[in-house]
This record gives C-alpha cells, sequence and structure tokens, in this order.
C-alpha cells in the first residue's frame, strides 16, 4: 500500500445514493483544471492557458449542459435522474457551484496579472496612460476600431437588436445634451466590441522602461464612446456578454439532405435562448434590467469583477514571443522508429504492428501514411472516418489527391460533431469535389469511431492495412492530447475494418465480428459480459483485474457492474480524466475500486481497457468512453491488442498513469477529489512518457499501487 492509500480511507459509509451526478463531477473536473492556473509550480503563461481553458470550457458547459436543464424546467420535467436530482434542484446546484467558480476564476486572474507585472507584462488601466501613450491610442481608435463600430440604438422604432452569444457588448446609457435630467428614462444602445481587433492592445514603450504595457481594447473604446453618438451624453458604459443555448435539433429522418439540414440549424444556433448573462461589477441596475428583461433571465446572471471572457489569455500567451522560461520547454515528438527504420509502411506493417503514441511520438507518421496510400499505384481504395479535423488538414489534401488520381476514396465525415459542423461541412464539399465519395454516417447516430482502411492489391491478392485511433484524426490537437495509434495489417482486423464501412456507407448488419467490438450493436453486452468474467476468475480464486482509462463514466449499467465485480473481489484501477458519476471506497460497495485524474500539460485523452482475465490479460483500444451516448447513440469502436510487445507497451502506459504522485488526483466518495500526497520521489507521468524507452520497453502487468 502506498502512502495515498494511507492518507484517504479505504471505505466510506453507504451514501443514500450509490451515484454521483454528471454535471456536479463536470465541475469538479473544470476544478481541477483551475488548480493548474493556480499552481505557482506552473510556468506562468501556460498558467494563464490553464485560466483561458477554464472559461472555454465553462462557455461549453452553460451552452450545452445548463441550456439543456433549462429545457426541461420550461418543459415542465419533474423526474429524477438516477443520481436522484431533478432538474430543478441540479439547476439550483449548479448556479451556486458556477458561481463559486466565477469568483475563484477572477481572484486567479488578479493573481495571474499581478506577477505577469512582476515579469515586466502589464495589463494596464487606460486611466494610467502615459500622455504619449495616449496619444497613440487616440490615433489607433481613430484609424483601427472607429470604422468597424457599429452603435445598434434601442427604441420604438429600432427593436433589440441580435446579440451573438459568447461576444463581447458594451450597454450604453445615454442622455441628450440639451435636454436637462428630470429623471425620464436614459437612451439605451448596445456595441459589440470587434472580435477581429486583438482584446489586448500592445502600447507605445515608456521612456527608459522595459516593461511591455497592453490596455484592453473596451476600454480605449469606453474611453471615446463620445464620439459614436454625437449630440449625447454617456451617463454609463457596461460590459456584457451573453451565452445562448448552442445544441442542434435535427430532424435526420425527415431531412432530405443532412447537409442542408445542419446548415439551417446552425443558422438557429444564433438566435438560441439565452442560458447566462455575464455583465460588469456594478453594471447601471437600468442597463441590467434591460438586458434582463430583453433575454428574460432572472438566474444564472452573473456580476464579474474583471474582464469578462478570459479566453483572450491563450491568445496573449501565445502572441508573446521570447518568454521561454515563462512556458513549458518545447516538446520535440519523435517520428515512430519502426517507421523511421523503412519509410515503407506497407512492408513494415506486413511484418509487425505499430503502436504511435501522440504527443510524445509524431502525427506525421499518420500524414505519410496516407500520403504514400495516396501515391502509390497498387493502392485500390482508402477509407476513413473524420469527427474533428483541423482548420489546415494534410489528411484532407492528401485524401483529395487520391481521388484525383483515380483511387476509390470513402470518406465519413460526422457533421453532427458539435462545434464543428461548420468546418466539417467544409470539408465535405472539398472531399466531394475532389472525386472523394463523402458519406454523412447513420440516421440517428453520430460515427464516432477513428479508423481507416487502406486497400492495396498485392500480386494475385488484395490486402488491407487498419490503422485504428483513441483520438480524432486532427494533427494539431495530435500535439496537446494524449492519443494512441494503432498501425496493423492482421487479416481478422482487416475484414473487420471492411465489414464496419460497408456498415456505415450501406445496409450491412454483422452479427458476429472477427476482432471488434462495436457499438451500439453489442459494445454495451461485451463490456457486460468482459466485467463479469472478471468477477468470475475473481470468485475461482484466479487473477482477476480491470484497469480503464477513459475520458468520462456515466452508464448506470456499467457502473453497476463494475460496483458488482469489485463486490467479487476484482481489483479495479479507473484513470478518469473528466466526468465520473461511480463512487469509489464505499464500504460493501466500491472498496477495491480507485478512480484518479490526471490534469498535466496535455490533454489526458486515450481510452484503454485492460482485463486480467485469470492472467492471459486482454488489452483493447476504444474510441469509446464509458458513457450512455458512446454505448447507445454512437458509431464506435473497441479494438483488441494482438500483437504481445504491444500489449506490454500498452500495460506500461498504463503503468505510467498508476504511478503519477504529482498531477493525479483521487475522486473521493462524496464526489470531490484530493491530490495525491505521496511520500515517495515525485513521479509527473507526462513527463516520464517523453522518454519513449520508459514506455516502449514492455513489463508483463502494470504494478498495482494498492500492494506496492
Amino acid at each position: 500500500m502506498n502512502a495515498d492509500d494511507k492518507k484517504k480511507p479505504n471505505t466510506a459509509p453507504a451514501p443514500a445514493i450509490p451515484y454521483l451526478n454528471r454535471d456536479l463531477s463536470w465541475i469538479e473536473f473544470n476544478r481541477r483544471v483551475l488548480q493548474e492556473a493556480q499552481d505557482p509550480e506552473n510556468p506562468l503563461l501556460e498558467r494563464a492557458r490553464f485560466l483561458s481553458i477554464v472559461s472555454s470550457n465553462l462557455d461549453e458547459f452553460i451552452s450545452v449542459r445548463v441550456a439543456g436543464i433549462q429545457d426541461q424546467i420550461r418543459a415542465g420535467y419533474t423526474k429524477k435522474d438516477f443520481t436522484g436530482y431533478t432538474p430543478s434542484g441540479l439547476y439550483k446546484r449548479l448556479f451556486k457551484r458556477v458561481g463559486k467558480m466565477i469568483g475563484e476564476q477572477y481572484r486567479t486572474y488578479r493573481e495571474i496579472a499581478r506577477q505577469l507585472q512582476k515579469e515586466g507584462l502589464v495589463l494596464t488601466r487606460y486611466d494610467d496612460l502615459s500622455h504619449s501613450q495616449e496619444a497613440a491610442m487616440e490615433t489607433y481608435y481613430q484609424d483601427i476600431i472607429f470604422p468597424v463600430l457599429t452603435p445598434m440604438a434601442v427604441d420604438q422604432s429600432r427593436p433589440f437588436p441580435l446579440v451573438h452569444s459568447q461576444y463581447v457588448y458594451l450597454a450604453v446609457l445615454l442622455e441628450r445634451e440639451d435636454e436637462a435630467e428630470d429623471g425620464t428614462e436614459p437612451y439605451f444602445a448596445i456595441l459589440q466590441i470587434p472580435s477581429s481587433l486583438p482584446r489586448l492592445i500592445p502600447l507605445p514603450h515608456r521612456a527608459n522602461s522595459k516593461k511591455r504595457q497592453f490596455v484592453f481594447i473596451e476600454e480605449v473604446i469606453r474611453r471615446h464612446i463620445h464620439t459614436l453618438f454625437s449630440g449625447y451624453r454617456p451617463i454609463a458604459v457596461n460590459e456584457f456578454r451573453l451565452t445562448r443555448n448552442s445544441d442542434l435539433s435535427i430532424d435526420e429522418e425527415g431531412a432530405e439532405d443532412l447537409l442542408e439540414e445542419i446548415e439551417k440549424e446552425l443558422r438557429k444556433r444564433r438566435r438560441g435562448i439565452p442560458a447566462r448573462l455575464e455583465v460588469q461589477k456594478d453594471i447601471h441596475p437600468y442597463a441590467l434590467e434591460q438586458l434582463q428583461a430583453e433575454f428574460e433571465l432572472e438566474d444564472f446572471v452573473f456580476e464579474i469583477d474583471g474582464p469578462l471572457d478570459l479566453g483572450f489569455l491563450r491568445h496573449f500567451a501565445n502572441s508573446l514571443k521570447g518568454y521561454h522560461d515563462l512556458n513549458y520547454p518545447p516538446v520535440n515528438p519523435v517520428y515512430p522508429a519502426e517507421f523511421a527504420e523503412n519509410e515503407d509502411f506497407f512492408e513494415v506493417l506486413r511484418q509487425r504492428d505499430v503502436l504511435v503514441y501522440h504527443p510524445y511520438e509524431s502525427f506525421d507518421a499518420m500524414v505519410d501514411f496516407i500520403t504514400q496510400a495516396s501515391e502509390d499505384d497498387q493502392v485500390m481504395a482508402i477509407k476513413m472516418t473524420l469527427y474533428r479535423v483541423s482548420g489546415n488538414s494534410p489528411l484532407i489534401a492528401a485524401l483529395a489527391r487520391a481521388a484525383e488520381s483515380g483511387k476509390q476514396v470513402t470518406v465519413v465525415v460526422e457533421l453532427k460533431a458539435r462545434f464543428d459542423e461548420e468546418r466539417n461541412i467544409a470539408w465535405a464539399r472539398q472531399l466531394e469535389q475532389a472525386g472523394c465519395h463523402v458519406v454523412y454516417g447513420l440516421v440517428g447516430l453520430k460515427t464516432h469511431a477513428k479508423i481507416t482502411l487502406i486497400v492495396r492489391q498485392e500480386g494475385p491478392e488484395l490486402r488491407r492495412y487498419v490503422h485504428i485511433g483513441t483520438g480524432n484524426y486532427n494533427d494539431s490537437t495530435a500535439k496537446v492530447y494524449t492519443d494512441l495509434s494503432l498501425f496493423t495489417a492482421r487479416e481478422n482486423i482487416g475484414l473487420d475494418a471492411s465489414e464496419l464501412f460497408n456498415q456505415i456507407t450501406g445496409y450491412s448488419e454483422q452479427k458476429d465480428w472477427n476482432a471488434f467490438i462495436v457499438a451500439p450493436s453489442g459494445m454495451s453486452l461485451s463490456l457486460q459480459k468482459l466485467i463479469q468474467r472478471e468477477a468470475s476468475h475473481a470468485a475461482a480464486g484466479r487473477p482477476a483485474r480491470i484497469i480503464g482509462k477513459m475520458n468520462s463514466l456515466s452508464n448506470q449499467q456499467v457502473i453497476d457492474d463494475l460496483y458488482e465485480a469489485a463486490g467479487a473481489g476484482v481489483a479495479i484501477d479507473l484513470i478518469v480524466r473528466g466526468v465520473c458519476c461511480l463512487r469509489p471506497g464505499v464500504a460493501g460497495l466500491s472498496e477495491r475500486i480507485t478512480v484518479r485524474s490526471i490534469v498535466d500539460r496535455f490533454l489526458e485523452h486515450s481510452r484503454i481497457y485492460y482485463f486480467e482475465n485469470g492472467g492471459k490479460p486482454e488489452v483493447y483500444l476504444s474510441s469509446a468512453d464509458w458513457m450512455t451516448r458512446n454505448l447507445t447513440r454512437r458509431v464506435e469502436l473497441m479494438c483488441p491488442v494482438q500483437d504481445p510487445v504491444i500489449r506490454g507497451q500498452i500495460v506500461n502506459i498504463l503503468g505510467l498513469s498508476l504511478q503519477d504522485n504529482v498531477k493525479a488526483s483521487f475522486l473521493l466518495p462524496g464526489g470531490y477529489y484530493e491530490r495525491a500526497d505521496d511520500k515517495k520521489a515525485p513521479f509527473r507521468s507526462q513527463f516520464a512518457a517523453m522518454e519513449v524507452s520508459r514506455w516502449k520497453e514492455p513489463q508483463a502487468s502494470p504494478s498495482d499501487p494498492r500492494h506496492s
């Protein structure tokens, strides 16, 4: 048993409800991200980036999860979920938790701003500008800002204009210069802060100063607001920001053209029902009254003591050059040795499978794999799923070249990937123009599996080459997400890959797979059987253990099966980055289950499932988390790792996570997390993984930290 197990109690009394709420669990995840922004051990600009992520995470949570709860309340839905919450009860709890988190966010922001100032990076108030700086801002305003501003009055002849979601606006109260104050209501107008211009404007250097100063664009506009309303005096100028319901409601079965239907829904998203209003602290009461009346929001209104939308911090940190000590050292992903030794991917894969671990190993291997296939005269067909793709994807270019050269290229583009719909529509059209067969997936399901199939003519027969990933085919996120890529030419996997694409693009219904486990048709039942098999092994005295690494765990059936297996004596270690509805460490229920979350420099994104199987371990790579949506409403894939060397490498990767005592937090029975407090030498799994040899050299099984 290690020190962190001694620190926290092994068991807690059984609660009335054995599940944690998904949305409250998400709040705790975002709190762990916030802790990274607060951690003085992290480089300062990295802390600023983490704080930006907290803000963008919260935006998405409000626009999807909170907005969905608001919809349920408006519909009069009062049934409790399986965690014991009614929509109204959960809504009140979330309002308190979100409000508390916002307070912590802005206390952290002020601390980071103070530390930035010590480093010579000063976020300056307009009142503190020198005369020469004021003159420079006057010129900048007149030449750059003023031409793109559009003041919008609100009165009887001009209704309240459309306020776009998650943009910063100014609410302006005015009175006429030729009218004496007589207690009449002020004139009201709004003004959008132009998002096309930098939020922070660099100021000219003061004489004999090495400091770099910046001023917020909204402060510059506020100071010059009179130039937009001649004949009127400004009474108050206050910032506000609206978040709308961003979920799409698509009638796939009734849609004649899914692409056009999604485009129509995207236009509707701009007018989604308001879900949250953020306003500047001490906003004028009349302005707040006007905004609340227009947006029909009584709650989920937050007064912000600082600049609205801290998302600007990421762009600010990325724009600064030369501050190496304030950033993490750069990571240069190594090119996979197997492909570096022999550039012919097909020859390598005929001899062995290859595992690539991103971002420690380069995503260029995937790009080169598709590029080589697109240029190979023996390649007959390329089939690929695309869920989230980067803005300038080299994979898209390679697929287009393959189609233009006469190869049969089929691409399953998921148009319903939330917040990537517009980008995916653009890619779909570009691929179609190049001659690719573009398929939008199955009605009612999102295609979330990450798989590529290349069919190659080799002599008298065809050979299939397959890539299976735990993450998206996105060269940008592959630099900051931890994911696994498996390259293989195994016949049983190739046959299943062909059948899976036939199911997605045609009418095939495969009942018995050679290797794959596929959702929604059979993954839920297969997981249940795998978990129950471990319970049977434990009951018979054979080795039994489950390790699951995933982003989220929220499916009630899976949780119940894990509870049952733990009760039978199975040791279960879960590495769940985000949402977890399972309560570990509960007496008589989950004493043998640990749940840890690792939040660090890179986003933990890989899905890996390990089953001890009585001493004959099985390891699976998957696109699926253990969530209801993954198991029932998406096309997902679990693929067994059949190469014993690669199985050992993946086991080693799991072992690194289980050893982490720096960035790992343990889930307590009450739903809160506690940082590992280990007396052993500090071990940071992501830093260890940068040394590729640490996981390339396989071991028999990951050590159980409870018995080490």
